[in-house]
């Protein structure tokens, strides 16, 4: 990883603390975020998978427009560095700690 590469890698990491922060108190069942990136794509490789604990939760978030109100932290948070992207629903997934469980143990019993 460039110097550079990881300068912005930092300040992504710091940006989307606080997206996780902020929607873990505002929005139920909301646990974590991560992100993915291939540099040599950037700013259109970047993914970032938000992850509720339960799919029933999820649920009730989308039902609410929790998810549009996390869409909406995260490019403002991005926004907030200089990172701009033209549809943040194409650079944001959610996901489950429920499904993740149920994957893996279908998978690896």
């Amino acid at each position: 990883m460039k110097k550079t590469d990881k300068k912005t890698d930092n300040q992504i990491i710091k940006a989307l603390t606080i997206v996780c922060e902020t929607a873990k108190s505002k929005v139920n069942g909301f646990q974590w975020l991560t992100h993915f990136i291939n540099y040599n794509q950037f700013p259109s490789s970047l993914s970032v998978v938000c992850i509720f604990d339960t799919n029933a939760e999820l649920i009730e978030a989308r039902r609410q427009l929790k998810d549009q109100y996390i869409l909406n932290l995260i490019k403002s948070e991005l926004e907030r560095i200089n990172i701009k992207v033209k549809d943040i629903r194409r650079h944001v997934s959610f996901d489950t700690e429920e499904a993740c469980n149920v994957y893996h143990n279908h998978r690896f019993s």
